[in-house]
């Protein structure tokens, strides 16, 4: 009766195990951090594609093997990895797939810092640095207009928001956009 009770615990171990699914290669992963300022969570919130090396590419820390772990086992992985590199002292990560993640299709862009609403938000054909950011509820008493940041490939851009051709910069899927707080003199 011990060895069936034995053999039940570790067959049930192995299940649970085999319960959680493994990221594999191609697949799209959504990452979120929790516990660090609103234009850090801009340049990491994102959807990410598993590269077929198993990889995927993160601000700061570069590339990351993640194939054959599970999501928890990633999001301890990404967090470990931030506070090795001395870039954040307690992150937390959550790592979404499947079906519990947004669809491939999803188009949206994300929005940090001193607007009304910041996150990710549904992106549209046409839409414009401006409509981005009214689309986030608009800028915070707070908010430093005229150093609007825009991430795109890798790249940094700054626009000034009283400036009408700067409103009317095009936003794409996937953007990242900070707006920063203001100084002292609110500029």
């Amino acid at each position: 009766m011990k060895k069936i009770l034995t053999l039940l615990v570790v067959l049930l171990g192995f299940a649970s195990v085999n319960a959680q699914t493994l990221i594999r290669t191609g697949q799209t992963l959504q990452i979120s951090i929790i516990g660090v300022p609103v234009s850090e969570k801009g340049r990491l919130d994102s959807t990410y594609s598993v590269s077929s090396t198993g990889h995927i590419e993160m601000w700061m820390i570069g590339k990351v093997k993640v194939s054959g772990l599970t999501k928890s086992n990633l999001a301890t992985k990404i967090a470990t990895e931030y506070k090795n590199a001395e870039i954040y002292t307690n992150p937390v990560f959550q790592v979404f797939s499947g079906a519990d993640a947004r669809t491939q299709d999803s188009q949206f862009y994300t929005v940090g810092g001193e607007v009304r609403s910041p996150g990710q938000k549904q992106w549209t054909e046409g839409m414009t640095l401006y409509s981005a950011i009214q689309g986030a509820g608009g800028e915070s008493p707070y908010a430093a207009m005229n150093r609007v940041r825009l991430y795109r490939n890798g790249k940094k851009y700054e626009y000034d928001m009283k400036r009408q051709e700067h409103k009317a910069v095009k936003i794409y899927v996937r953007d990242v956009i900070e707006v920063p707080e203001g100084n002292i003199i609110g500029r």
